[in-house]
C-alpha cells in the first residue's frame, strides 16, 4: 500500500516539475522527452489535479491558459482513461455523444468549407466566391452555442466537485478563440483582403479551434464521464435544449435507461437544499434570501391574489408609489382612486379571462419617468393565479449612451 502512495506522490510531482518546467520556457521537446521517460500514459484526473494544485501554489489561472495548447501537446497521444468510461459516447442523445458530434461538424465545417471556400476565393477573386466564403465562415458563430453549453452546463457541475482549475482555463481559452473568430469574420469584410493575411488569420484561428476540440475530446469529457452522476447528466441534458446545438440537430433525445444501484442517488436539488429553504424550478432559497433579493430590486413589486387581494408588496429603499402595510388584504379596487378603479378592474378580469397576458402603462412624475407594467401570474396549468404589477422609474436608463465595459473606480 505504501510504495502505491508513494508511486502516486512521485506521479505528481513529477507530473507538476514538467508543467512547471514548460512555463520557465523549457523547450516543449525536452519535456516530452523526459515525460515519456518516466511515464507510458497520464490520466485525466492527474491532469485536473496538477492544474488544481499549480493554482494553489500561487500560479494565475492566466499564465496556465498560456500555455494550455503546450501542455496538451506534451500528453498527446499518452491520455489513457480515455477508452475505459462509459459508453455515452456512442449512445445517441447523450450530452457527451452530441458534444462528440458537434466537434466532428466543426472540423467538417473547416476542412470541407471554409478551407476549400479560401483557396477557392484566392485562386478567382470575384464576388460570388467572396459570398460563398463569407456564408461558410460565418457558420463558425455556431461555435457559441457549443462553448456557452460546456461553459454554463458541464462547468458548474464540475465545479461542485471541487474541480475549478481546468474550468477556468478553458474558459479562457474559449473567449480567445471568440475573439480570433470575430477578428477573422471582420477581416473578411474589409475592403482589401491580402492573401497572406487572409492564410495566417484563418490557420491561426483553426489550429486554436483544433488544439480545443483535442481537450474537450480527450481530457473534458473524460474527466466528466468519471466524475458525473446519473442525475447530473439528467439535468445536464434537460437544460441542453435552452443553448440550442452547435451545426448538427441531435436526431433523438437521451431516454436515459434506469440507474444502477449505485448510481441511484437522491437528485442533488433536495439533498443540498438548506434547512427550510423554499424549492424552486432552478435552485432554493431561504425566506430571508427571498425577502432581501425582492427588496434589492430597482423596481416596486405589487401581487394581487386570485380573489384580487392585496396580498404582497416590496419594499426597496427608493419607493415610487406609496404602499402602506394596511393595504395587505385590502380588495384591489379600494387601493385606487375611483376614477381609475374601471381601468385596475378591466386589467384584472382580462387576466382572468386569459384575454390578456400584460397591460403597461408610463407616465411623468416630476423628474421620474415611471413604466408600469401588470402581468398576469399562472400556473403550470394555464390557472390564474393573480396579478402582479411592476413599477419602474426609467429615466435614468433612458440617459444610457454608448457601453460601458468596467468598473467605476
Amino acid at each position: 500500500m505504501s510504495e502505491l502512495i508513494d508511486n502516486n506522490k512521485f506521479r505528481q510531482e513529477k507530473l507538476k516539475e514538467l508543467i512547471k518546467s514548460l512555463h520557465d520556457g523549457r523547450p516543449v521537446d525536452e519535456v516530452k522527452a523526459e515525460f515519456k521517460k518516466h511515464f507510458s500514459d497520464v490520466t485525466t484526473a492527474e491532469i485536473s489535479q496538477i492544474e488544481q494544485l499549480l493554482v494553489k501554489e500561487g500560479m494565475q489561472v492566466e499564465e496556465i491558459q498560456r500555455l494550455c495548447d503546450v501542455h496538451a501537446a506534451v500528453f498527446e497521444g499518452s491520455i489513457s482513461d480515455i477508452h475505459s468510461l462509459k459508453n455515452y459516447r456512442k449512445t445517441a442523445g447523450h450530452p457527451v455523444n452530441i458534444f462528440l458530434e458537434e466537434n466532428k461538424a466543426i472540423e467538417k465545417l473547416i476542412d470541407e468549407e471554409i478551407r476549400p471556400a479560401i483557396d477557392k476565393y484566392l485562386a478567382g477573386r470575384n464576388q460570388t466566391n467572396l459570398l460563398a466564403l463569407l456564408k461558410a465562415a460565418f457558420k463558425l458563430s455556431d461555435i457559441n452555442i457549443h462553448y456557452g453549453r460546456k461553459e454554463y452546463l458541464f462547468f458548474p457541475y464540475l465545479e461542485k466537485y471541487k474541480i475549478t482549475a481546468p474550468p477556468k482555463v478553458m474558459w479562457g481559452v474559449d473567449d480567445e478563440i471568440r475573439a480570433e473568430i470575430k477578428e477573422f469574420l471582420n477581416y473578411l469584410q474589409e475592403k482589401e483582403i491580402d492573401a497572406a493575411e487572409l492564410k495566417s488569420k484563418s490557420e491561426r484561428v483553426f489550429q486554436k479551434i483544433s488544439d480545443m476540440i483535442f481537450k474537450e475530446n480527450n481530457i473534458l469529457l473524460p474527466l466528466m464521464e468519471e466524475t458525473f452522476t446519473f442525475y447530473d447528466w439528467i439535468k445536464i441534458d434537460e437544460a441542453s435544449p435552452e443553448y440550442g446545438y452547435c451545426l448538427i440537430k441531435p436526431t433523438r433525445t437521451w431516454k436515459a435507461e434506469k440507474p444502477s444501484p449505485a448510481e441511484n442517488k437522491e437528485p442533488e436539488k433536495q439533498a443540498n437544499a438548506p434547512i427550510g429553504a423554499i424549492m424552486f424550478d432552478a435552485g432554493s432559497l431561504t425566506p430571508e434570501e427571498i425577502n432581501a433579493i425582492l427588496n434589492t430590486a430597482p423596481f416596486d413589486m405589487t401581487f394581487v391574489d386570485a380573489e384580487d387581494k392585496v396580498k404582497y408588496f416590496t419594499q426597496g429603499k427608493e419607493r415610487i408609489f406609496d404602499r402602506p402595510l394596511t393595504v395587505i388584504g385590502r380588495s384591489v379596487e379600494l387601493c385606487h382612486p375611483p376614477k381609475s378603479v374601471h381601468v385596475v378592474n378591466e386589467i384584472v378580469e382580462n387576466f382572468r379571462a386569459g384575454r390578456r397576458d400584460v397591460e403597461e402603462f408610463w407616465i411623468k412624475r416630476g423628474e421620474r419617468y415611471v413604466h408600469i407594467r401588470y402581468f398576469a401570474v399562472r400556473d403550470k396549468n394555464n390557472k390564474y393565479l393573480g396579478t402582479l404589477e411592476v413599477t419602474q422609474d426609467i429615466a435614468p436608463i433612458q440617459k444610457i449612451e454608448g457601453e460601458k465595459r468596467l468598473l467605476d473606480k
